[in-house]
């Protein structure tokens, strides 16, 4: 494939005709929520606040959280290992790093390892599953220097070229590029999303500072749609056809209120527009997000398995192949693999 070959829709979202569902007419299978049963010896088993969730709702009550989004980014960007690196780096309080570096061990994202530092000390490194949610953050990193008018957050480099990569999405079968239009979803019959914020695990925070001179910071944009769960739903419910207040409502079993203040922010982030009739429709810039979503599905269903039949199965429509998203180089559109590439940090001597 050479430049010319790329559609000038590649990251820019066009209507998403192709995002069509089938199969079950709501994503919850019933109306009190559907008992997706647990399993005690894995993550969200008995007693686990995810207990009962597809892997995609796994998934989002981990990562639907600012802080760890930015301990993760840290850790990949940085190499951040210790308590006190994350504490002095982000300004996070003791007791909140403490409770989401525990989540993330108990969901085997990171190990905890001894080290010799005059005493015994705990770092944590991410696990296999923690490494494979490279792709899901650089597909952030991408949406937002894309739309949020972020032209001053790291480049990221194709060693392998040595060029700017900037990324775009494509399918891992046929090396296509992807567009939430190009896609077929077929929703299983436990597929779910409405318990998600039962019970909630953290209060809502606010990160520290002005994140608009955070260069690896995600602020301002991706982090109010991944940085709380109930908004990530919202979203994931958009992508999935849902458009009315009230069936966002029925669906996802969220409060009049939380979902009144989500929309309405969505919309003022330009990333949902509003009809006279309270009917809501991704914008570009939304339909654009459908990278951040594709690759958390993808890594949420092969890495936080759920029940039988709460999967969602998304095909490439113009080959056939079921869902498997790669990031490809926008200069030698080779795919980018995780050791292939690295963020500029030249400017940033005493952190290179």
């Amino acid at each position: 494939m050479n430049a010319k070959e790329i559609p000038a829709s590649v990251g820019t979202g066009r209507p998403a005709a192709g995002w069509a569902t089938k199969g079950v007419g709501t994503i919850d299978a019933s109306p009190g929520g559907a008992d997706l049963g647990d399993s005690p010896d894995r993550p969200g088993g008995s007693g686990e606040p995810a207990a009962g969730l597809s892997g995609i709702g796994r998934a989002l009550a981990i990562l639907g959280d600012r802080w760890v989004l930015l301990i993760l980014q840290r850790a990949f960007l940085l190499h951040i290992r210790t308590f006190a690196g994350w504490r002095d780096h982000l300004g996070i309080s003791e007791s909140v790093l403490a409770s989401r570096l525990k989540e993330l061990v108990r969901y085997g994202i990171f190990t905890q390892q001894a080290y010799r530092d005059g005493r015994t000390r705990l770092e944590y490194r991410l696990t296999e599953p923690g490494l494979k949610l490279w792709s899901f953050l650089v597909a952030i990193h991408s949406w937002e220097r894309d739309q949020a008018d972020r032209p001053d957050l790291l480049t990221l480099i194709h060693d392998r070229c040595g060029r700017d990569a900037r990324p775009y999405i494509a399918c891992g079968s046929c090396r296509k590029p992807m567009t939430a239009r190009d896609t077929h979803t077929v929703r299983g019959p436990l597929a779910t999303f409405s318990r998600v914020g039962l019970p909630r695990q953290h209060r809502r925070t606010n990160a520290r500072g002005d994140f608009r001179t955070d260069y690896v910071g995600y602020c301002p944009l991706s982090l109010e749609i991944l940085g709380d769960r109930w908004s990530t739903s919202v979203l994931a419910g958009a992508f999935l056809g849902v458009r009315r207040f009230v069936d966002f409502q029925g669906e996802l079993g969220i409060a009049p209120s939380v979902l009144t203040d989500r929309l309405k922010r969505f919309v003022e982030l330009g990333v949902l527009q509003a009809d006279a009739g309270r009917h809501y429709r991704l914008t570009e810039r939304g339909l654009a997000y459908f990278e951040v979503f594709a690759f958390l599905v993808h890594w949420a269903q092969r890495e936080l398995p759920g029940p039988p039949g709460s999967d969602l199965d998304i095909t490439h429509k113009p080959c056939g192949y079921a869902l498997n998203p790669v990031l490809l180089c926008r200069h030698c559109h080779e795919a980018l693999e995780r050791r292939d590439v690295h963020f500029d940090l030249s400017a940033y001597p005493d952190l290179a």
